[in-house]
This record gives C-alpha cells, sequence and structure tokens, in this order.
C-alpha cells in the first residue's frame, strides 16, 4: 500500500468517526477522540513512521481526555 493511500483511508475513517458518533458523548471522550486525531494527524504530516504515527496519536488521546476532563469539571 503506498503512502498517500493509507494516509488518505486513514484520514477519511477519521472523519467518518468523527461525524458519525460524537453525539452522545462526554467532553472528556470528545478530547480523546479529537486529540487523537489531531497528534495522529501531525504525525502523518511531519512524516513520521507507523509507529511514530500511533505514539502521536496515544499521546494526543491521553492530552485530550485529560483536558476535556479538566473543562468538564
Amino acid at each position: 500500500m503506498t503512502k498517500r493511500l493509507f494516509r488518505t483511508l486513514i484520514l477519511t475513517l477519521a472523519a467518518g468517526g468523527l461525524a458519525a458518533g460524537c453525539e452522545n458523548m462526554s467532553t472528556s471522550q470528545k478530547g480523546a477522540v479529537t486529540g487523537a486525531a489531531l497528534g495522529s494527524g501531525i504525525g502523518m504530516v511531519a512524516g513520521g513512521s507507523f509507529g511514530q504515527v500511533v505514539g502521536a496519536g496515544l499521546i494526543g488521546g491521553a492530552a485530550g481526555y485529560i483536558t476535556g476532563s479538566a473543562i468538564q469539571k
């Protein structure tokens, strides 16, 4: 699979997930999803390897969850 096709697939799936599943989520959950999507997107744009992109997504998700929890309270 080429890099461009892989990136397009991931971005399409992420956009679909964000559009379809956020209605009943708490602020913390929305923050986690947004942080994970942003972290993964930035990792892909920066040209990181698969492991780096996944790591960026996990870190972004954790940061988003913590921020969402702080905002919710």
